[in-house]
């Protein structure tokens, strides 16, 4: 095998492995060797440059090191090609050129960890439309330091990572994280394609204190699952911003609508879905009877104490909050003991065990049967959040039963699962500031926003 005098790395990484190859820096050429029984073969990093990041009227100039130790950067010159015209950045139309600036470095993707730049001097354009223009160049947009290709680098770790940690691990900022991510977003919503969504899923979740909430609208179709939209608060104008922009023959096809039973999102789907069968999912429904449980239990176990009774509920929460199926021995046996006592929380706890069944009938009219002899019953009762649900189920009857005509099409489970994705995606980014922020990094991670092609992927 050949040797040359090397400089710097290269010397230690030829004492470290002398039988494998030699990386070599002479001046401005930076190349690669390696021996094997067929000969030698050398490769220069500007042939690798043009097979992965290939630009059309530029060719790569020369290569050299800048910096030393941990400050260690490559700087890739770039020529534009002889007799080319640069393209207006305002209209996209070649025109004369101007003058030239300073040379400007734009920021590419880490080589062996040490920061590359493409260092070009950008022309003006002499547009007969725009006027005197900064040209458009295909590596870099705007004022942004960070070529596209980097941005789509430090997108892509951005979903497995949170944005300081992509900061830290790429030795760059955290606002730099955050354009990338914003520039993968803005590219995406402005390309996705709607498709056919039939089924969709619309649900809150609180992202700040005090009171502040997101709507978010899902699609839960068997063949995709995605993020649609986010809108600011909980309110009717948020959710109505969707269906302004959604598409009419996307509106027109959707068949099914999931939620709860806020009644902002009752409204606005009856008056821009009316067509769609609105189902109340079982979970939202029972979340009611949980409350009412709980709040029976609570008051009762308070009034046992203040008249001197045995402490019986005490450590009895789980007990009747859980399916029996659910249960551990322990809480079977406090279960047991609970039953011998005539309690509110034990008439409770047997009213919504009773009421189980009805998500057992396959007819939405014998279901509906049911539910109407359930609720003669609870009214009768003494049980005041009981009677609650009994009323709240009452006045929205229809919604409830549009569950078994839906049954096996949408669960809100899917919205559910969504939704602790969204509180993940907060969670790992340590919690979002501003509007804007929590937006992009929700769209990023659950929308499965499509990506352009590339002619190699760096992730």
């Amino acid at each position: 095998m050949r040797r040359r005098r090397r400089k710097g790395l290269s010397e230690a990484f030829e004492k470290e492995n002398p039988d494998k190859c030699i990386l070599w820096s002479s001046g401005y050429d930076w190349s690669y060797q390696a021996s094997n029984v067929t000969g030698t073969h050398r490769m220069q990093l500007k042939t690798i440059l043009n097979h992965v990041e290939k630009h059309k009227s530029f060719v790569y100039g020369a290569i050299r090191f800048c910096g030393k130790g941990n400050d260690l950067e490559i700087e890739v010159s770039i020529h534009p090609r002889r007799n080319s015209r640069p393209v207006c950045s305002g209209c996209q139309r070649p025109g004369p050129q101007y003058d030239r600036l300073k040379p400007r470095r734009f920021e590419f993707v880490p080589l062996w960890a040490i920061a590359v730049y493409f260092v070009y001097r950008m022309r003006r354009v002499d547009c007969r439309r725009c006027g005197v223009t900064v040209e458009q160049v295909p590596w870099g947009d705007g004022q942004c330091h960070l070529t596209k290709t980097y941005r789509w680098f430090l997108a892509a770790w951005a979903k497995r990572l949170s944005w300081q940690e992509v900061a830290n691990v790429f030795h760059t900022s955290w606002q730099s994280v955050f354009r990338s991510v914003r520039h993968a977003v803005i590219w995406g919503v402005v390309n996705r394609s709607w498709g056919a969504v039939t089924a969709i899923g619309i649900d809150e979740i609180a992202w700040q204190k005090g009171h502040k909430y997101l709507t978010l609208v899902y699609q839960i179709d068997d063949g995709c699952k995605r993020l649609l939209w986010i809108g600011r608060e909980r309110t009717e104008d948020s959710l109505r911003g969707f269906f302004q922009v959604l598409p009419d023959d996307v509106r027109k096809g959707i068949t099914f609508v999931c939620s709860d039973m806020w009644k902002p999102y009752l409204k606005v789907i009856a008056e821009q879905a009316n067509k769609a069968v609105h189902v109340l999912d079982r979970f939202h429904v029972m979340v009611h009877f949980n409350k009412a449980l709980d709040e029976i239990r609570a008051e009762e176990a308070r009034q046992l104490k203040r008249d001197g009774y045995e402490p019986v509920l005490k450590h009895s929460r789980w007990c009747l909050l859980k399916r029996p199926a659910n249960l551990t021995a322990k809480q079977l046996v406090k279960l047991a003991e609970l039953m011998k006592y005539n309690l509110r929380s034990v008439r409770s706890h047997l009213l919504r065990e009773e009421f189980q069944r009805f998500w057992e009938y396959v007819s939405a009219g014998w279901a509906g049967r049911f539910l109407d002899e359930w609720c003669t019953r609870t009214m009768r009762s003494r049980l005041e959040p009981m009677k609650r649900v009994a009323r709240m189920l009452q006045a929205h009857r229809t919604l409830i039963l549009n569950w078994f005509r839906a049954r096996g099409t949408i669960s809100a489970g899917v919205v559910e699962g969504f939704n602790n994705k969204a509180k993940l995606t907060t969670k790992k980014a340590y919690g979002f500031r501003t509007y804007e922020a929590i937006e992009i990094a929700l769209y990023h991670q659950l929308g499965k926003l499509p990506e352009p092609e590339f002619t190699h992927r760096f992730w």
